[in-house]
């Protein structure tokens, strides 16, 4: 197991600064790359990402990278997404024939972006986990769902309505991005005060927000790396059977580890000697 809390306890706040993420509870109104713009400008940062876009009217988790944490989005995005919303019906409709049109969009669905996405509007086949109904009040369902990366909410809710007379999304809040959830969030207030007490000289605030980006050990599997062969493997050299501890994973891809010290990412290739590739070095 990684230490997080002792790498985030142990390394120094600049950094600290230069490889993690900060799990930003966004409000409605800003756009998710506005908000990541705002993190980058108030910690003086060269680069920032935001890992998954909220439309402006959505809240919730969203993940932001700092620097050199932003090479690791590919590994954190494409993981599953939970939201709790309101979707608001057009006509009366019974609460069984409701249950009956959602069970239609359970599992996997063939689904066509919105017209104002921002990606290509082709038809993609994604995965709706569960769309659970918590509360009913007149023609206003609060809902609760789980679905694969890049599934559409609004577009969930317009499909269903097609199939009773109609239902739009009126409200959406994200409560979980893969690992990253709405329990340990901070919103923009805090995250201004907890800035503004770091310029003053006291970092406690700033670095208690701050998740290591070896976090990474969460969503990929853990190899150790052997101690004598550090020097080379920072140099992003092929890795060898004799550059690790024990055996790789089943995974294609893993996170190489010496220690709690992250070394990089690694692609599994089967060229002779070679048995994996580096896709990111932390050196």
């Amino acid at each position: 197991m990684i230490d997080l809390e002792k790498i985030r306890r142990e390394k120094g706040i600049k950094e600290l600064l230069q490889f993690a993420i900060i799990n930003i509870d966004k409000p409605t109104g800003p756009t998710s790359f506005s908000v990541s713009q705002y993190v980058k400008r108030a910690l003086g940062l060269a680069k920032t990402s935001h890992l998954g876009t909220l439309d402006p009217q959505v809240t919730g988790v969203l993940p932001v990278a700092l620097s050199r944490a932003c090479r690791l989005n590919e590994y954190f995005m494409h993981r599953n997404k939970t939201y709790v919303g309101i979707m608001r019906l057009h006509t009366d409709v019974a609460e069984k024939k409701l249950e009956a049109a959602i069970k239609k969009f359970i599992g996997k669905i063939m689904q066509l972006p919105p017209v104002r996405s921002r990606v290509k509007r082709a038809i993609r086949e994604r995965e709706v986990k569960s769309f659970d109904i918590l509360e009913i009040e007149g023609k206003d369902i609060l809902f609760y769902t789980e679905v694969q990366a890049g599934t559409y909410i609004r577009k969930l809710c317009d499909d269903i309505g097609k199939e009773i007379g109609g239902a739009h999304m009126l409200e959406l809040r994200r409560t979980k991005a893969g690992i990253f959830d709405e329990t340990k969030t901070i919103n923009l207030y805090d995250f201004d005060k907890a800035v503004e007490s770091w310029k003053k000289g006291d970092e406690s605030a700033l670095r208690n927000i701050l998740n290591p980006a070896e976090i990474i050990a969460e969503v990929l599997p853990v190899v150790q790396a052997n101690p004598e062969k550090r020097k080379q493997l920072l140099t992003g050299k092929p890795l060898m059977k004799q550059d690790i501890k024990g055996n790789l994973p089943e995974e294609e891809k893993f996170a190489l580890f010496l220690g709690d010290t992250f070394i990089g990412a690694y692609k599994k290739v089967s060229e002779g000697d070679i048995i994996a590739r580096s896709e990111f070095i932390l050196n």
